[in-house]
């Protein structure tokens, strides 16, 4: 009996490291963080499938709804700009965000313009960066090397919001903006800016 007794004790020790791991592994996937990837990710792919009838135009009007969820594009600007930002009227600020934002629309929109088979897996493992959290992702083309697309998050709102992007362990989207910003401000301030972005995301939205 205390054989018996023992044997089971040892099953069931197994049978609760089992179930252990098991939720360990979905609470990876669950992180916040990585669903909100998980989801811009299959807006992403789903509108690659039909990038061809949608046109250029079709394929911003799809992916902006999703490009507006997964990205902080206040937080964004605001960094971009740097310590000129607070100098900004609020008018022209609110401008430059929603400036920003259709050019990253439109970079998506006109980037992604086919589908030849590609899927995008994210990475469970999420990495913690102070206060901010960077999920790694993984473009994967038949016949071609995978491209890493690694994006640095943020809380905001109530939820995890993407702040910034790294392909391939390049340098930083946010900071190569940075200095495209800082040369179009010194030139003509917030309105040049404006009307630069707006002006590189109609270039980008042309059929």
């Amino acid at each position: 009996m205390r054989f018996f007794g023992a044997r089971r004790m040892r099953a069931v020790t197994m049978a609760a490291g089992m179930l252990l791991a098991l939720s360990l592994g979905r609470a990876a996937r669950a992180d916040p963080a990585t669903g909100q990837i998980e989801a811009f990710d299959t807006a992403l792919v789903d509108t690659m499938k039909a990038a061809k009838d949608l046109g250029v135009q079709g394929r911003y009007h799809r992916l902006e709804p999703a490009v507006a969820r997964a990205f902080d594009f206040a937080a964004m600007t605001r960094i971009a700009v740097g310590p000129s930002w607070a100098s900004i009227p609020t008018a022209q600020q609110q401008a430059l965000i929603g400036a920003f934002e259709r050019l990253t629309a439109a970079s998506y929109a006109h980037n992604f313009n086919g589908y030849s088979g590609e899927r995008i897996e994210v990475d469970p493992n999420v990495l913690t960066r102070g206060p901010d959290k960077v999920v790694t992702t993984h473009l994967i083309s038949p016949g071609q090397a995978p491209v890493t697309i690694a994006y640095r998050m943020r809380e905001a709102g109530g939820g995890w919001k993407i702040i910034d992007v790294f392909y391939n362990g390049a340098i930083s989207q946010l900071t190569t903006r940075r200095s495209d910003f800082a040369a179009t401000l010194a030139q003509g301030g917030a309105p040049a800016l404006i009307a630069h972005l707006n002006a590189l995301a109609d270039k980008q939205l042309k059929p």
